[in-house]
Order: C-alpha cells, then structure tokens, then sequence
C-alpha cells in the first residue's frame, strides 16, 4: 500500500496524505462501476444535466478558500493566479450547462419517409448519444481549469457521460479536495453514486486506458506521455478514442513593417507571454520569428532586457525544472544557436531563457531541437532576412496550438499571406495579441495538427469539446414514443432541428 505524497515546490517540504495509489483491480471496479450508471445518465433531461453542472460550480466556489490554500502549497502559482483560474473553472462548468441547455450539441436530423430517385426511403431520425465512461488525466500546469473539476472533466458530463480522473501528482491533495467539491454537487443534484471517480498513481494511469469498460480518454500532457497512451488506447482488444492535447513550440511572427511601428512594446510584451505561469502554458510563445533589421535589433533588445528584470521563478515540480534545464542544454548544443538570456539554477528555481538562430539554422533539418517544445519561461528568437527566409522557416516549424501574428496597423502586406499560413499549421490564429489564455466560448478552437493534438478536428476548450464524447446514431422507422424526445416531431425540448432538409 503507497501513500499518495504531497509536496510544495518552492520549499521542498512533503507530507503523507491519507489517500492511496489505486491498484489496477479498483481502477477496473470503478469504471465498470461508471459504466453500470451510464445509461441511466444518458437518458435523464437535458434539463436537470445543466442544473447539475450549474451545482457542481457552485460546490467548487463555496470551497474556495480550502482549494486555493491546497492549490498553492502544491503549485506555488500563487493566490492571484489560483483565484482566477478556479472563477474560469466554475464559469466553465456553467458555460456547459448552457451548451446542454441549448441542445443543438445533439445535431438532431429527421428525414421522414417519401419517395426519392432511389425509390421509397424509411423513416430516418439521427442525432449523437454519449460514448460511455470517459477517462480523464489531469494536467500539472492548471489544477483547476484543466485538471479534476476542468475542461474535459465538464465537456464529458455535459455529454451526458460518467467520467473517472486519474490525478496528476503534482497537486494530489488539491485534486481529491476538488473530486469532494464534485461529488458533493452531484449528491446534491441526485446523480447517480458511481458518476465520478478519481484514481492516483502511475499505474493506475495505464490501468484505466486498459480498462474495458472505458470509452474514450482525455489527456493533457506532454508528447511522449500522450504517444504512449494513445498507442495503448489504440491496442486494446476494443480500439478506444484518444484525445490528447499536448502542447507545441508555437510561432509569433512581427513583419518588418510592425517591428518598425512598435518594436519596443512588442518585445516588451512577448516577454510577460512567454513567462507567464512560468513559461508552464501549453500556449507559451515559443518561437519568435523577428526580422533581421534595426526595428528588429531594437525589438529583441527590449525583449532581453524585460527578461533580465525578472527574478528567479519556481516550476511545478523538480523533475518539470529538470526537463526544463536539460532541454535548455540541448537547444544550447545546436551549432549557430546563440544564448541571450538565460543561466541555470537548482531544485525547482529557474530563471527565464532565450535563444537566438538565423532562420537558416532554424530550418536546416538537423535543428530537431530548436523546434521542439521545452516547457517552461524559454524562448527562441529566429532572425529573418526577407519573406522567402520567413517562409521557409516557418514551413520547418512542427505544427502548433496557436499561430501569432503582429502586423503594422496600416496596410501591411505580409499580413495576408502569414494569416493563410497560419491556418495551416495551428488551431487558432492570432492577429496582434498574445496565445496565452484560452477563452472558453462557442467558438474557441484549442487543438492543432500533430503534435499539438492527436486529432486536429478535436479541441479541449470551448463548447466543440463536447463533440469528443458523442457518436451518430440513426433511428430508422422507429415509433414516435420509442423515440429519443429530440426526434420526436412535437419537438417537446425545443431543440434545433433540421426536418427533411430545413433547419428549424
């Protein structure tokens, strides 16, 4: 029997909790356990599957103070942060409340039967049903908004499917005490007992994709982590979806003409994006493509010294500090890679780096490292010559969460031709603003091509994320009473429809 232990990153100190690592025989039993109550979740209103989530917010708000103190003491994100992250994190569980209220999420579609060029067609009625049991893996860098009570956690209920989390280690304590804040609002919402689990440890993480009784699996982590359970979701007996969100080293490009317009400010204000949390977002700015001419001298030289006015600052875990550290080294190996900023500390105290490359070492294939991601306040600074050097460069980049362009507030003539790359290789593309901070709206789109993702039509934020969770059913000439109520031609819970080809 191993303790489940909690530590805090800024000093050190561990303490015992009164939680254990789930074998794999119990991880087996609570998701056999959510899959005896799927059903039964599935087929409750729509109504009462948004009071739930609207109940489970605020059971996490009335434990706030609990939560933020446990969230600092294994984080060391501090208060501020902490506060806003779990307001994101309630506001999301009731932003799906709304997105289940609105039912169009069910892509309900009646075709009644008639005559076609084909001959006589039944009576067709097709919307989407909930998968089943969702595995859910908490992340480090939120222990909020994308950990127990987060994106995935509330996109899978809103679905209409039961949901067990595995804990990241990082914030044990944190984690269980927010599972409590769940479980008390689905009591309170009469959800039936065996709608959430929650499992600590390693090999419990594995037991759970292996679990048979398990549908789907939403995963937020690094890339070798996420390859490694995607293959085994993909090897078992039943082939299972795997989602998993796992960040990317993503571009910000200034053109000359925004350099030249507002350099200082531009590098000013990538130098807070790309430490914010401590460089630890999965939307961190990590490769910066400036112009090799004066406004880009002045741009980068305002970047480095907002950098060198930083403190040291603490990462979520020793071993998130090492990674950082080694993957530093690494970049710092590569041949025509200068270092600007940037030195090494110990424990889980960094400081920012940033690297600077001519484009033409950036895109020669053998510079692997320069476009890998390295969590954590770590840069890269790539200097263009002109747009063919950009465009090349930019070609080499692995594919990403976000693209970010800053363009002159003129007319601009690279701003047409880089918003068009931009779709290519990212999920979500700015123009003159900052990656970090992912809004959650009807239209946020936080996914990407590999390796940001493992399926870039998915997103693990805003309400297309619930579509992970759902497959297409058709009903064919099945009687009005039998029918789901969103078929049914009264319509009775108001959804959008679209009857014989209308949308209604």
């Amino acid at each position: 029997m191993t303790h489940v232990i909690s530590r805090n990153p800024a000093t050190g100190t561990e303490r015992e909790l009164a939680v254990i690592e789930t074998t794999a025989d119990a991880v087996v039993a609570l998701a056999e356990r959510a899959a005896s109550v799927a059903i039964d979740f599935a087929w409750r209103p729509l109504s009462w599957r948004a009071e739930l989530l609207r109940t489970m917010a605020d059971e996490l708000e009335a434990d706030a103070a609990n939560l933020v103190e446990l969230a600092i003491d294994e984080t060391a994100l501090g208060r501020p942060r902490l506060e806003g992250e779990l307001r994101r994190t309630a506001f999301q569980l009731r932003f799906f409340a709304d997105v289940v209220a609105d039912g169009a999420f069910l892509h309900a579609s009646i075709d009644h039967a008639k005559d076609s060029p084909m001959g006589p067609l039944p009576d067709l009625r097709r919307l989407r049903v909930p998968l089943g049991p969702v595995a859910v893996f908490g992340s480090s860098n939120f222990p909020f908004a994308f950990s127990v009570p987060g994106g995935d956690t509330a996109s899978a209920l809103a679905a209409g499917c039961p949901v067990v989390i595995k804990a990241h280690p990082s914030h044990p304590a944190t984690s269980q005490a927010s599972f409590d804040a769940l479980v008390r609002g689905a009591r309170k919402g009469g959800a039936p007992e065996g709608l959430l689990g929650l499992v600590f440890g390693f090999d419990a993480g594995v037991a759970l994709v292996d679990a048979p009784s398990i549908s789907a699996v939403g995963f937020t982590g690094s890339v070798p982590a996420g390859r490694a359970l995607w293959t085994r979701a993909n090897a078992r007996p039943t082939p299972i979806p795997f989602f998993g969100e796992l960040g990317a080293a993503n571009p910000l490009v200034v053109t000359p003409a925004a350099a030249r317009e507002r350099g200082d400010e531009i590098g000013a204000g990538v130098a807070g994006s790309m430490t914010l949390g401590v460089g630890q977002f999965c939307t961190k700015p990590g490769l910066l493509f400036i112009p090799q001419d004066p406004s880009g001298d002045a741009l980068v030289t305002s970047l480095v010294e907002a950098l060198r006015e930083l403190s040291s600052m603490t990462m979520l875990s020793e071993g998130i500090a090492d990674h950082f550290r080694s993957g530093s080294v690494t970049i710092a190996g590569v041949d025509g890679n200068n270092r600007l900023v940037g030195e090494g500390n110990e424990g889980t105290s960094v400081s920012a780096h940033l690297f600077g490359v001519p484009a033409t070492v950036f895109a020669d294939p053998s510079s692997t490292a320069l476009r890998e991601e390295c969590f954590g306040p770590l840069a890269i600074v790539i200097r263009y010559l002109d747009r063919d050097d950009l465009e090349t460069a930019l070609k080499s980049a692995d594919a990403a969460l976000t693209f970010s362009v800053f363009t002159s507030s003129s007319h601009d003539e690279d701003a047409s031709w880089l918003i068009e790359l931009g779709q290519s290789k990212a999920g979500r593309v700015i123009a003159n603003g900052f990656p970090t901070g992912v809004g959650v709206s009807w239209s946020m789109q936080h996914g990407g091509p590999w390796p940001a993702t493992t399926n870039s039509s998915a997103t693990s934020v805003g309400a297309s994320g619930i579509d992970r969770w759902l497959r297409p059913v058709t009903y064919q000439s099945v009687p009005e009473e039998l029918l789901p109520e969103a078929l049914r031609d009264g319509n009775p819970l108001g959804v959008a429809q679209r009857v014989d080809g209308v949308a209604r």
